[in-house]
């Protein structure tokens, strides 16, 4: 029977469950050490009598490395060559963790558990003396009963020994005579690990694997009943106004106790209120389903629905469900939900193409290798990573491989609007064997589908990169995704299938390459991304900086798929002859920018006839690089976030650099009229060439083609391309800024190293950290490229992270431009202002 709860009572039941079920984080106080320097058992190490001496304090959740570097053993890894000194013996040596806790006096007369939620990758829990259970997998749970072995009131001891995964593979070295060396390996049989930790040609090879308890540890207590594995799925009807929504709620309930049990189920999300009588058998565990069909209130006639960044609001709604018998809450749970409906496909075609809805989105994104090399992921860091996408104007994130797997990771996409084509943990067939143990491959596949099923960023589940699953995992993951998630798209392979490829090319290109679109789908595509002179000085000790040498092959910069080795010569011949690395990075950011906004314009071109998506390999960098990055490890952006931003713009203006016509892109799903376009041409001494202003009317979900723009013959050689979009209101909605050379010299712009120098006039407004930069270019001259970046005014370090709503603009005669920094609080900033042809300044508030 279900029965409908006044608010008031189900909070007044609520708080009581909340006050009876505390959960306590067990992260702080542990200690390390390595098994061959601790003889004792795990019987002898879990007694609370057992004193330990000599043990590292260990960072939890973090990996052995990350403790290690944390007491000074080794130093930090990604500086300069320091990884090299760190010894491969840490991924085949097995680690004891030990900690002590007094487990509270309120968990008297319930069930106290421990879980784990993530060790990396084999771990025995030992209790107070005794085996509580067994983990294996980096991505499974470990939830254990040790209700036998500890009393309220008292203090218990907890080891956990961890061993590495069985085949850690051999080291791989990047140099400048072997580029990047060969991707993967052995690792891979060990399926459900941190596989890229062995060596990528975006990753070194990281000592530990990534060893240890690497997520979260929780002490709590239940009553008899648990519940486990809640589920949230909706049903959006597109076809009527307001788009209503059917909800399902189910969750697994289980008895742990030898007496059979009669409470109820009860829960509830904003006015939703609900329920329902259950009674289990002696160690019953039973699936509770609800519907609208019994609960009404769970047809919402005009829900609050979940979008993608940039189509509407990111509404997550809070469930909480109670188990109650004996007058008291048995367990608590709560979770965030979004409603939404994903479609697959749009009429007309059988490619991979996602709407959410019923708008057409354009998968705009990136691939993440890896959130941090050591999985040093701390919320914050996150955040500003996530958020980054977003102010790219990102719809979609990769999760290659499944190597970015946490909670926070999802709440942060949900939070942000960006969806997640989300992997399951093998790799390209070439990169390293099928999986050993299947099953224990599968189980760590289940985990994940059900951990992490009610995040409406999933966009769908994948099984491999670059090639199908063997048919034993193929069959395996099919039928886990019927069985507990259903309604998302199972796709088995990163590279085939409904018109999906991927392959690259993964080095820089001229910009018209980026308008041969070979796959309406496309997951993987690259180019090199130079950081700023600052994040390259903090990667490496200054002996390095004017060397292309060792220490950069070490970064990521030397010959592999990236085309380190050449770049430097095509940078040459592009921009002019490099004088030393200021000149290096001040160059770099002009390819950096041209090539990062042609990959996502050259697909704007065609937009959903016949593209759907593009991400671009890779967004993230998981440790200091010069290649694949929207911004540096330590989180400084550079120009390639913000030409991504510009040409990922729902309603953007561009230039199309194969043909040189002007397009208006609608990736919205209204009718554009009563807009206006100007297009310029300018010389390269900033004199006006050409103008026109057409008038475009663009459909939904289009791309719109205005003409090519008619240069005049009276042109210098190397001249300036200006695009805007104002709104019918008059407001600049999108503008674009180019540099173009004649075609008989179209990929040679040495010119622009004769622009004059500009000397910017700057002010600038903070209130604790937060504020805005205006500059205004007086000459008669364009300033070129005008970079910012915000400094302490004491130390004139950079202040990380910060959001700089623009940055690299452009700046005609004349023209001025408001920029808005959010830098968290930051006390005592300064802004620093370099560009192409603009003369340094520093701007105090």
């Amino acid at each position: 029977m279900v029965r409908l709860l006044t608010p008031l009572l189900f909070l007044t039941l609520l708080a009581s469950a909340q006050a009876d079920l505390g959960a306590t984080s067990l992260n702080e106080g542990w200690h390390l050490q390595d098994i061959a320097k601790v003889p004792q058992t795990g019987a002898v190490l879990s007694a609370p009598s057992y004193k330990p001496t000599n043990w590292y304090k260990a960072v939890v959740p973090g990996t052995i490395l990350t403790t290690l570097v944390k007491n000074g053993v080794y130093p930090e890894p990604f500086y300069g060559l320091n990884n090299l000194s760190i010894p491969d013996s840490l991924c085949r040596t097995s680690y004891w963790y030990r900690k002590t806790v007094t487990i509270p006096k309120t968990f008297a007369g319930q069930q106290t558990w421990i879980r784990f939620d993530g060790i990396n990758y084999t771990a025995e829990i030992w209790v107070n003396g005794h085996q509580a259970g067994r983990m294996q997998g980096a991505f499974s749970r470990g939830t254990f009963n040790i209700t036998p072995f500890v009393k309220p009131g008292q203090k218990v001891a907890i080891a956990v020994k961890v061993d590495p995964q069985p085949h850690p593979g051999e080291p791989h070295q990047k140099s400048v005579a072997n580029g990047t060396g060969p991707n993967g390996g052995e690792s891979a049989r060990d399926g459900a690990t941190f596989l890229a930790a062995i060596g990528w040609d975006w990753i070194p090879t990281i000592r530990d694997r990534n060893t240890g308890i690497w997520q979260g540890v929780t002490l709590y207590s239940t009553g008899a009943v648990v519940l486990k594995d809640p589920y949230v799925s909706s049903d959006v009807d597109l076809t009527k106004a307001n788009h209503p929504a059917d909800v399902t709620i189910e969750t697994t309930v289980q008895n742990v106790s030898s007496k059979p049990v009669t409470g109820f189920l009860q829960g509830g999300f904003e006015r939703v209120r609900f329920k329902q009588n259950v009674r289990l058998g002696p160690g019953e565990t039973r699936k509770v389903v609800l519907t609208p069909a019994v609960v009404p209130a769970l047809h919402l006639a005009k829900p609050a629905l979940w979008y993608p960044n940039g189509y509407g609001n990111q509404t997550m709604h809070n469930l909480k469900l109670t188990f109650q018998t004996g007058g008291r809450a048995s367990d608590l749970l709560s979770l965030r939900f979004g409603i939404r409906k994903i479609q697959y496909t749009l009429p007309g075609s059988d490619n991979l193409a996602l709407s959410v809805n019923g708008i057409p989105v354009l998968c705009k994104g990136g691939d993440w290798g890896m959130d941090e090399g050591m999985k040093r992921i701390d919320p914050a860091r996150l955040e500003a990573q996530i958020s980054m996408h977003a102010q790219a104007n990102y719809t979609m994130i990769r999760n290659w491989v499944g190597q970015s797997t946490s909670e926070d990771f999802y709440s942060l996409c949900d939070q942000h609007g960006i969806l997640i084509w989300d992997e399951f943990f093998q790799p390209n067939p070439s990169d390293g064997p099928n999986p050993d143990d299947t099953v224990n491959y599968l189980a760590n596949v289940r985990e994940k589908i059900l951990r992490f099923r009610n995040h409406p960023s999933i966009a769908l589940w994948c099984a491999r990169n670059e090639g199908n699953p063997p048919p034993i995992i193929h069959q395996g993951i099919d039928a886990l995704n019927k069985e507990l998630d259903g309604k998302r798209l199972y796709q088995p392979s990163s590279t085939d299938g409904r018109g999906v490829r991927s392959g690259g090319p993964y080095h820089w290109r001229e910009p018209r390459h980026f308008y041969e679109v070979d796959a309406p789908f496309k997951t993987e595509i690259g180019t090199v991304s130079i950081p700023t002179l600052e994040a390259l000085h903090a990667m490496m000790p200054e002996k390095d900086w004017e060397t292309i040498n060792e220490d950069w092959a070490e970064h990521d910069f030397t010959r592999g798929a990236q085309g380190g080795d050449w770049f430097p010569r095509r940078l040459a011949a592009r921009y002019g002859v490099v004088k030393d690395t200021p000149d290096f990075v001040r160059k770099g950011q002009m390819m950096t920018y041209e090539s990062y906004r042609a990959m996502y314009e050259g697909r704007n071109a065609k937009l959903f006839a016949p593209v759907t998506g593009v991400l671009t390999w890779m967004s993230n960098p998981s440790q200091p690089s010069f290649v694949w990055q929207l911004y540096t490890h330590d989180l400084e952006p550079n120009a390639a976030l913000f030409a991504t931003a510009s040409a990922c713009e729902p309603i953007h203006i561009q230039l199309n650099q194969s043909d040189w016509h002007v397009m208006v892109i609608n990736n919205t799903p209204k009718h554009l009229t009563g807009y206006r376009a100007r297009v310029d041409v300018y010389n390269l001494d900033g004199t006006l060439a050409y103008s026109n202003r057409p008038t475009p009317e663009a459909a939904p979900s289009s791309a719109l083609d205005l003409g090519a723009v008619e240069f005049p013959t009276a042109l210098s050689p190397t001249h300036f391309v200006v695009v805007r979009l104002f709104d019918p209101k008059g407001q600049m909605v999108s503008r674009g800024f180019y540099w173009r050379s004649n075609p008989d010299i179209q990929d040679d712009f040495r010119a622009l190293d004769s622009l004059p120098k500009v000397q910017l006039k700057a002010t600038a407004r903070f209130k604790d950290g937060d504020g805005n930069v205006r500059i205004v270019n007086p000459s008669k001259s364009v300033a070129l490229m005008v970079h910012l970046q915000l400094r302490d005014a004491t130390t004139g370090r950079r202040i990380l992270p910060v959001t700089y709503w623009d940055n690299y603009v452009s700046l005609l005669p004349g023209e001025s431009r408001i920029i808005s920094i959010l830098a968290r609080g930051a006390s005592k900033p300064v802004v620093a202002i370099d560009g192409w042809n603009v003369v340094p300044m520093i701007v105090h508030p």
